[in-house]
């Protein structure tokens, strides 16, 4: 790559970073998207640099927020999402690329209504959900990931509708999302190894996502829970247009 090129990735890894720390999630999200829409470096390439940034972004963020995670559900939601993570990379070498665009049409709608809905009226549940329904939304996060390289919108909008503080649901989505870089990353290293360039990437982005991590734990934005979980939904539903819009360009073409 390209100084120019370098540089602008570190940024938009920048911006992720300081995204999911706040949040809880969407360091993947925007990287690969943004990563996606202007053509900056290939998909594989970017996907194996964000999991490796991904841990050390969870590394710096979690180890003094531990005592917020609830390890009940937390535990239970990772059962499914690790094994289907690796079954989605595995389904994804058995798909035709037309199967897979229909997959990911219909999983861009679901989100993007999902989040239509929620923005408007975000509004939690009285009661938490069950110990089953968090292992089959984990189950199904892990599968869209694997298929199509997003695992975060199912597991977001359940842990975001239950009635737990913004610490809580944002150190489990961090150590879901850590579980879950791990898993793919250390497949992809077995089976087939990163792609070149990726280590000298994340070496260099490293020092970026910990100074960011940092700084932004030490000064979080003043938002109110309710502000962030319209930015959450807000941000789902452009994530729902852009896989519509990529699913359509290989089901038309």
């Amino acid at each position: 790559m390209t100084t120019a090129t370098t540089l602008l990735l570190l940024l938009i890894i920048i911006i992720g970073t300081y995204f999911q720390t706040v949040t809880g999630f969407g360091l993947a999200m925007i990287v690969i998207g943004v990563n996606s829409a202007i053509g900056l470096t290939s998909v594989p390439f970017i996907a194996s640099v964000v999991s490796l940034v991904s841990l050390v972004n969870s590394g710096v963020a979690l180890p003094r927020h531990l005592h917020h995670i609830d390890w009940r559900l937390a535990n239970t939601t990772l059962l499914g999402v690790i094994p289907a993570s690796v079954l989605g990379v595995v389904l994804l070498n058995f798909l035709n690329a037309q199967a897979t665009s229909i997959l990911e049409l219909l999983l861009g709608i679901v989100i993007g209504y999902s989040g239509i809905n929620f923005a408007m009226r975000p509004r939690q549940r009285t009661e938490v959900s069950s110990l089953r329904s968090f292992f089959s939304v984990g189950f199904i996060s892990g599968l869209c990931g694997g298929l199509f390289g997003i695992p975060g919108p199912p597991i977001i909008f359940h842990l975001y509708r239950q009635p737990m503080s913004l610490p809580v649901t944002r150190n489990m989505l961090l150590l879901i999302f850590s579980c879950t870089a791990f898993a793919r990353s250390f497949y992809e290293f077995v089976t087939t190894g990163f792609p070149e360039g990726t280590l000298s990437t994340t070496l260099l982005a490293l020092p970026c996502v910990a100074i960011v991590t940092m700084l932004t734990q030490r000064f979080p934005p003043p938002i109110s829970l309710v502000a962030v979980r319209r930015i959450t939904f807000g941000t789902l539903i452009l994530i729902g247009f852009s896989l519509i819009v990529r699913s359509l360009r290989v089901l038309v073409l």
